[in-house]
């Protein structure tokens, strides 16, 4: 078990969902970090006393060193900031839950400082999974998943005998708020709709891309990188309990699954105790009061930001890193109000089939592809 965490992303549903089980396992934090919140964030480091905090917007960062003026605590700021909490020396793991492209730096950090990783930022991984596993390998660092699909491929994959026997990796979706909605009914989503899961709380930007389906798009690529699985063997079945959080397929035709009440303690805390299970906080499952647990076949023609995560990581490259940054503009422009629901996918796809197809040298290669999908993006946004 891991006894000394860095958390990024500390004031996010996955930070505070990990300080949960800090507190339930009498962890120590060594360091925290975040964006902007820099309310919670006092309040934060007043109790769990780490040493070093970033904050990653400016501004905030300037207020919170006024706050807490009378601890001993280092506030450091921006992206370097971030990257220095990743690599600080007395962490065991570096949880990473910081959305967005903004966690690639972070991880290599911690990767390039020996630490484990915890990760439950998708982007390091979707934009720069060759990269960052290479890197791993390296450093003989172990990249711990947080997701739960992934935890939940992780976990069942501890009684694999050997990877010959694996056949697939089945990825199960909620289908989000619109399961079962055709395209037409989804011209007119409005934010708020949009951002009503039906069994996940979680924070803005992916629960409209589990609206959207990009969140399962994403965890395909993210799946691919992890497991060492190529795409063709990666399927999603939609389950509208959240009950069954993934399986895998053995070459018998054995399916072992990993199942649990929808709740993020329970693959955060086996992030941080692997290889040992311990007692959880979480509710226990109790199967009768389901009584029914459902699968469906996902609708790619209607979400269309599934089919372009599948096409991008077949095309490999850089189109992963475009598919993502693309998706990160145009979550927010329907936040905002400047585009419609249905346009997301359509704005996404046009910007990954714009990304020629470049190789993925350097994470310089990355952030270029992702600043272009975003530029690309804005443009066509601004003709609509």
């Amino acid at each position: 078990m891991k006894s000394s965490i860095s958390i990024l992303g500390s004031t996010g549903s996955i930070g505070t969902q990990t300080l949960d089980i800090v507190r339930h396992l009498n962890l120590s934090v060594c360091a925290l970090a975040a964006n902007a919140n820099v309310k919670l964030l006092e309040n934060q480091i007043r109790e769990f006393k780490p040493q070093l905090v970033a904050v990653f917007n400016l501004n905030a960062a300037k207020s919170l060193k006024q706050s807490v003026a009378d601890l001993p605590v280092k506030v450091v700021q921006g992206m370097d900031g971030l990257c220095e909490v990743a690599s600080v020396s007395s962490a065991d793991v570096v949880v990473n839950s910081v959305v967005g492209m903004v966690g690639l730096k972070p991880t290599l950090a911690a990767i390039q400082a020996n630490k484990d990783v915890a990760l439950a930022n998708k982007e390091t991984l979707v934009a720069g999974g060759a990269l960052v596993m290479k890197a791993a390998k390296e450093n003989s660092v172990k990249i711990l998943p947080v997701d739960s699909e992934h935890s939940a491929v992780f976990q069942c994959l501890q009684g694999c005998p050997e990877k010959k026997a694996l056949k697939r990796l089945i990825l199960t979706a909620s289908g989000g708020p619109f399961f079962g909605w055709k395209r037409e009914q989804l011209q007119t989503v409005t934010p708020e709709q949009a951002l009503k899961h039906p069994n996940w709380n979680m924070g803005a930007k992916i629960t409209i891309d589990s609206a959207t389906m990009m969140n399962k798009g994403l965890e395909i690529m993210e799946a691919r990188w992890l497991f060492d699985v190529p795409p063709s063997q990666i399927d999603v079945v939609v389950h509208r309990e959240s009950v069954v959080h993934s399986m895998i397929e053995y070459q018998d035709h054995s399916v072992i699954a990993q199942m649990g009440v929808p709740d993020m303690r329970i693959p955060i805390q086996y992030a941080l105790t692997w290889p040992e299970r311990v007692p959880s906080p979480v509710k226990q499952l109790s199967l009768t009061d389901y009584k029914t647990l459902t699968f469906y076949e996902p609708d790619d023609e209607t979400f269309e930001c599934l089919r372009v995560c599948k096409e991008a990581i077949s095309r490999g490259g850089l189109a992963p890193a475009a598919a993502n940054g693309a998706n990160e503009v145009a979550v927010q422009l329907f936040l905002n109000g400047k585009i419609r629901f249905t346009e997301i996918g359509s704005l996404v796809r046009r910007a990954m089939e714009n990304q020629p197809d470049d190789l993925l040298t350097s994470v310089d290669d990355i952030l270029k592809a992702d600043a272009a999908a975003r530029e690309y993006v804005l443009r066509l946004a601004g003709g609509l």
